[in-house]
């Protein structure tokens, strides 16, 4: 792979009928400032994870950015992406570390599982195709399992939006109910009231906006962010041994549904990219699993969050129609470096639990309504029964969180939600047949995924 590229005309102007494509490049003053624009777009949603679930922000970053690099390697400097944090592994993150009293060591071995797990699914895509993938989930299932992901987490938001008072003992709820408040009718002004790159940035400039709101109600404090230094490595851990340690491997149940997740996105980023520059891509696709796999490893390796395809940047693509991927290697130099800057992550961690409240009320809904994208994507009729019971009855287990125990094994509501979703689907499927009567559905192609976007800018959901 050479690290070329040719320069778009006169590496100044694009017109309104061309694109940058991706062996392309503008000028390298113009090539920098869009990759920072892509750092901008990709910021807010990455550090949410972070700042959920305790995880080291600057490691999180450094990891965001390395795997970015590992994935146009990989992919031969063909398929333009950033890699951030994805927001599927909250909820699993969350499980691992409240049964190891926040051992962040033993959430990050289910991270890496996930990570080998992808990077197989990458190898046998490339041999296979993703066939067997599009009849294994089509998008009822696939659907169903991205919305359950997300309504699972909706019992966390009302803890944040009073302050979270279990770790802040004293805190006066009232006033934290109206910065979250403050926090969540900022997200949606900005959605509405501005266009282009604001209106995609409306999350983490709504939390900006609770942040100074929370600071003037003396609901921040900055003593940490005062006492960190400008420059330093990233907050990296370790790994916890499932060998020394049996009852990690009693995680993985709760962590494996988020494979199905990041399949469907790093498919959908193809699928879309291909679109826009006019290409098909789909012979790289096992070369994104893969990538997007190893590059969750490294991050399980060294304490940072799992990795995926990401929406905010593929809007940033289809709004300015520079699809270099010249402006993702300035991306992911520019978060290495800034991951070497402890008083970045001290002023992430130093956002109040009112402003997540705020945040979260708006995100985990959305993560929910990317799988009733999907649905809406792919024209799934709900008028047949085994679409009908292929949502209903995972979604309901996994909002209610259903939990089942075998010994130190433990199946959350999106461990058994995905398994009644592809269960139900194909165990219904299977009678159909028997039974002598007609295809219940037709099994389209997923398209989109939970990254799927037009040829034109548009507004998109952060990730799952």
């Amino acid at each position: 792979m050479a690290l070329s590229w040719k320069l778009h005309r006169d590496g100044k102007h694009v017109s309104p009928d061309a694109i940058v494509l991706p062996e392309e490049r503008l000028s390298w003053p113009r090539t920098i400032g869009f990759g920072a624009q892509h750092v901008v777009a990709m910021f807010g949603a990455t550090f949410l994870v972070p700042l959920i679930t305790g995880f080291p922000p600057t490691a999180t970053l450094f990891f965001s950015g390395l795997g970015t690099l590992l994935f146009l390697v990989l992919t031969g400097n063909r398929l333009p992406s950033y890699l951030g944090s994805s927001f599927a592994f909250i909820a699993p993150i969350m499980a691992a570390t409240a049964s190891g009293d926040g051992d962040l060591g033993r959430a990050s071995f289910g991270i890496l599982a996930i990570g080998v797990l992808m990077a197989i699914v990458g190898l046998i895509v490339s041999r296979f195709g993703t066939g067997w993938i599009n009849a294994l989930m089509p998008p009822v299932v696939m659907g169903s399992i991205v919305a359950l992901i997300g309504f699972n987490l909706a019992p966390a938001v009302k803890n944040n939006w009073i302050g979270n008072p279990a770790a802040n003992p004293g805190v006066d709820q009232g006033l934290s109910s109206t910065i979250a408040l403050v926090t969540l009718v900022a997200i949606l002004l900005i959605t509405v009231l501005f266009r282009g790159l604001i209106g995609r940035l409306s999350i983490v400039l709504g939390m900006a906006v609770g942040y100074i709101a929370a600071a003037f109600a003396g609901l921040v404090n900055f003593e940490a962010v005062q006492q960190a230094a400008w420059v330093g490595l990233p907050a990296f851990h370790s790994v916890a041994n499932p060998f020394a340690d049996p009852t990690l491997w009693g995680l993985l149940p709760a962590f494996l549904p988020v494979v199905l997740v990041l399949i469907a996105e790093n498919v959908g980023h193809v699928k879309s990219v291909g679109l826009m520059v006019n290409r098909d891509l789909d012979g790289v696709t096992g070369r994104a699993l893969l990538a997007d796999g190893l590059s969750t490893v490294l991050a399980g390796f060294g304490g940072g969050s799992g990795t995926t395809t990401y929406g905010e940047n593929i809007g940033v693509m289809a709004a300015t129609r520079v699809y270099s991927t010249a402006a993702y290697w300035v991306a992911g130099v520019i978060a290495i470096l800034l991951s070497f800057s402890p008083k970045v992550g001290a002023v992430i961690f130093s956002v109040p639990a009112a402003v997540l409240g705020g945040v979260t009320v708006a995100l985990y809904g959305l993560i929910g309504l990317i799988g009733v994208k999907i649905w809406i994507d792919n024209k799934v009729d709900f008028s047949k029964p085994i679409n009908q019971f292929s949502a209903a009855v995972p979604l309901i287990v996994g909002i209610a969180d259903f939990t089942v125990q075998y010994g130190s094994v433990v199946f959350n509501g999106i461990a058994l939600g995905t398994i009644a979703a592809i269960g139900v689907y194909h165990l219904m499927r299977a009678l159909s047949k028997l039974r002598g009567g007609e295809m219940q559905v037709a099994d389209p192609v997923v398209t989109g995924g939970a990254d799927a976007a037009d040829t034109e800018p548009q507004r998109e959901a952060p990730r799952a």
